[in-house]
């Protein structure tokens, strides 16, 4: 129990990060950090050994957070601050604009693309563990990341996103 307890905690800086970039709000997202290692500990014992624990903790911290956007809150706007903690002091004014830009720019993208991108491009998972994560296809997961990385290309470059519904008349 002690070496799961401790690749438990251990997991903690990697969802921290993705909280925050998901969230863009710090108090939120170390809400649902706890939230979700809370749930890990009482889950535990259904945590299968050799499986990937890191997957198994961003699967419960997904569902943490459909939840919660389920449920009513109080809406408040912050941009991430992942990023923003990863640069060094001596970062160039321009190149911070940037990284504001970049974070404005994510909490744009749709909830369902921000999750997607996030999961891929910040904790360097593949197509099949984000697939298993968000409950969904890997074909999905594909999709939703290439709709992802356009938008918010488009959104860095000033453009704004066409949108890809069709009004059929």
């Amino acid at each position: 129990m002690h070496d799961d307890s401790s690749s438990l905690t251990a997991c903690i800086p990697r969802l921290r990060r993705y909280a925050r970039a998901l969230l863009g709000d710090r108090a939120r997202a170390d809400d649902l950090v706890q939230d979700t290692m809370e749930r890990g500990w009482d889950k535990l014992s259904s945590w299968r050994r050799g499986s990937d624990m890191r997957a198994w903790l961003f699967g419960i911290m997904h569902n943490l957070h459909a939840d919660q956007l389920r449920r009513p809150a109080p809406a408040t706007v912050g941009l991430s601050e992942a990023l923003h903690n990863a640069l060094p002091l001596s970062t160039p004014h321009t190149d911070r604009l940037e990284i504001r830009d970049m974070q404005a720019a994510l909490q744009m993208l749709p909830e369902e693309q921000r999750e997607v991108l996030l999961l891929v491009a910040l904790e360097d998972m593949s197509y099949d563990e984000v697939a298993a994560i968000l409950q969904i296809p890997a074909g999905t997961v594909m999709s939703r990341l290439s709709r992802a990385r356009e938008r918010l290309r488009l959104l860095m470059l000033g453009q704004s996103p066409v949108s890809t519904l069709k009004v059929v008349k």
